[in-house]
């Protein structure tokens, strides 16, 4: 028993000295032992912005080999919607990263989408055509929230589930949206473009288009909000960019029919499209501001002011960024605007469609988030990586 008793002093003794040794050199050589510390991807903040976080990382997406996502926009070529596709290609990435699928194995994830945003034509063509390829999933963004239901009718009979995104529409068989909440993104619009103005006066809106819902919910929202918490300021007009061509004709009418003798007609290829808003601005001299929702309508109402010498007069706040918008604002040339998040956007889709695939359960809509940028605060770390060009 003694015997035993002194071998276990020594073996406790060993023990502590072994161990401060050991803590000795780990001390010593901290440094050299360091493990690198990986950094958060430089589109982190687009990703923390989704919610729910679900759809913010392509855990337990385990898609069979070869599984086929087809993703259709409303645009290319432009900064929000390339970055958009960006959001499209990591998503796909990343899944056959953590897949390990290489060559044929890989999941296949397209993006295509018509020139112009306004092209309802050359969408259906393109849903048409990916239909005939028979993906497992189509994430699908609307021009005409009223258009492409037969082509959906012929998804559903094709077992080719239809996931929504960026814009919605009227089709009952789609049960999950990915956008940005329009209605309280424009609200806060015409929250800050009603400070800017001092709360009195009228406005002009500039919508991108009359059939997408993503359009429709940026006037109401504006509207409601006008309606209900700021009572002295009033809408002049709401022009639509797509009915640029009806608008022209009208004026053109008016124009022809208060010629005096001997002075030539104007016609519609006269007229270019800031002529049509400037038209409008000088119809309406008491209007204090233009409210545009996406970045064509911004630079459009900037040329129109520009034409009028208004620039200085007139306050102009919108969606989206961009290169030119950004330039803008840091010029003063807008006051405001609604940035959303296209990237974070394309990646929850592409999340979206491959829960779809693997029959897990869906949110009905996936918030993808915005932040409200103005000269003063577009430097922020914060607001700075929300920003694309």
């Amino acid at each position: 028993m003694k015997n035993n008793r002194f071998k276990k002093v020594i073996a406790g003794g060993l023990a502590v000295f072994l161990t401060a040794s050991l803590c000795s050199c780990a001390s010593e050589t901290k440094e050299e032992t360091k493990l690198p510390v990986s950094e958060a991807p430089a589109y982190q903040a687009s990703l923390d912005a989704i919610s729910p976080a679900a759809y913010n990382n392509v855990d337990g997406l385990a898609l069979e080999p070869g599984t086929y996502i087809s993703i259709i926009g409303r645009s290319t070529g432009d900064p929000y919607w390339d970055t958009l596709e960006s959001g499209v290609k990591q998503a796909a990435e990343d899944i056959n990263t953590a897949l390990g699928y290489s060559g044929n194995d890989k999941v296949k994830i397209t993006y295509n989408a018509p020139d112009s945003s306004t092209d309802i034509d050359d969408q259906v063509n393109i849903l048409d055509e990916e239909l005939s390829r028979y993906p497992d999933v189509i994430g699908f963004a609307s021009v005409d929230a009223d258009a492409c239901s037969v082509q959906f009718d012929l998804a559903t009979e094709s077992d080719i589930p239809i996931m929504a995104f960026d814009s919605a529409n009227h089709y009952d068989g789609i049960l999950c949206v990915v956008k940005t909440d329009n209605i309280a993104a424009s609200a806060t619009v015409a929250t800050n473009l009603c400070t800017e103005i001092k709360d009195a006066g009228s406005v002009i809106i500039l919508a991108n288009d009359s059939t997408s819902l993503s359009s429709q919910d940026r006037i109401k929202g504006f509207t409601d909000e006008l309606q209900t918490n700021h009572p002295n300021v009033s809408i002049a007009e709401t022009l639509y960019n797509d009915k640029m061509d009806d608008m022209k004709s009208s004026i053109v009418k008016e124009k022809n029919q208060n010629l005096a003798e001997g002075d030539a007609e104007t016609t519609t290829a006269d007229l270019s499209d800031e002529d049509v808003i400037a038209y409008y601005l000088e119809k309406h001299p008491e209007v204090k501001a233009i409210y545009t929702t996406n970045a064509t309508t911004s630079q459009l109402a900037i040329a129109a002011c520009k034409q009028l010498d208004r620039m200085s007069s007139t306050t102009i706040m919108g969606f989206d960024a961009g290169k030119t918008q950004l330039e803008s604002l840091k010029s003063g040339e807008l006051q405001g605007l609604l940035v959303q998040n296209p990237f974070g956007m394309g990646y929850a889709t592409v999340v979206a469609c491959a829960r779809t695939v693997l029959e897990q359960v869906n949110e009905a809509v996936v918030s993808t988030g915005y932040t409200w940028v103005t000269k003063e605060n577009m430097k922020d770390e914060a607001v700075a990586k929300m920003l694309y060009e």
